[in-house]
């Protein structure tokens, strides 16, 4: 008889990178990303010779949010789901 390729008792093993601790060093680094974005443009646009170059922390700012309101939104969804059981 052939063993059970799919056992009751195994648990699913989640990779490093989707678990809840990579999650929040992601969210909290990319809290660091835009603070350091924000003081870029601050920096911009005091300086008239950099006026031309404000595109770079903004474009550093727009993704630092964009990945700190996905990440929120994927933790968000773990702890409002309902486990498997």
């Amino acid at each position: 008889m052939p063993a059970d390729k799919n056992p009751v008792f195994r648990k699913a093993v989640i990779p490093w990178y989707n678990s809840t601790t990579a999650y929040i060093i992601v969210v909290l680094f990319m809290l660091l990303v835009f603070l350091f974005a924000a003081a870029g443009l601050a920096v911009a646009r005091e300086n008239a010779s950099y006026h031309g170059f404000i595109w770079v922390p903004a474009v550093l700012l727009a993704m630092s949010v964009a990945i700190i309101a996905t990440t929120t939104i994927r933790l968000i969804k773990r702890y409002t789901q309902k486990p498997n059981r």
